[in-house]
């Protein structure tokens, strides 16, 4: 089935939760650099919105595995914080939030794979399993069009690159370790 606007729309949002994961994974390898780097110094090395770093640093901080020394700046004349990873605390952290995002992509996979999904191709309707869309004779439940078979072999294989991608740095922290 060639995608139209409408099914582009769901492949879109997954795509952009994929790239959710990408960017929290790129945050957190970064976090085990900082020595004294303020908001926007780390904003500026990897490229991310500061909002989204300042996200991140907060949560760390909540969590233990960075500290923040209250210096005043030179230019500006006001108060920042300067960021510190606790690199014994955050290595593990990290690891195991690699390791439970590795497994929610797995398990998000084989749901995909063991799965076959349907959809009317209206943007506020949702995709159904094929065992429903049979109960309600491949009519969609919200606005009554047709259901098509869905071709969600995008999704597999941008769930597929990610694992790949945890996997392959998993195994080189632990070569390094060895």
């Amino acid at each position: 089935m060639k995608p139209t606007i409408k099914n582009k729309a769901w492949y879109d949002q997954k795509t952009k939760e994929l790239k959710a994961v990408t960017r929290e994974l790129r945050a957190f390898d970064f976090m085990k650099k900082i020595i004294d780097d303020t908001e926007e110094e780390i904003a500026g090395a990897t490229g991310m919105r500061i909002n989204i770093i300042r996200k991140v640093l907060y949560d760390m901080f909540g969590k233990a595995l960075i500290t923040g020394i209250r210096v005043k700046d030179e230019k500006k004349g006001w108060f920042v914080y300067r960021w510190r990873a606790k690199r014994d605390q955050a290595e593990n952290f990290i690891e195991n939030q690699k390791k439970k995002i590795l497994d929610r992509l797995q398990k998000r996979l084989e749901y995909e794979e063991s799965s076959e999904f349907y959809h009317c191709g209206n943007t506020n309707c949702p995709r159904i399993k094929f065992d429903y869309a049979m109960e309600i004779f491949f009519k969609c439940p919200n606005c009554k069009n047709p259901l098509n078979m869905v071709n969600n072999e995008k999704v597999k294989d941008a769930l597929r690159y990610k694992i790949e991608q945890i996997l392959l740095d998993i195994s080189s922290k632990d070569e390094i370790s060895s």
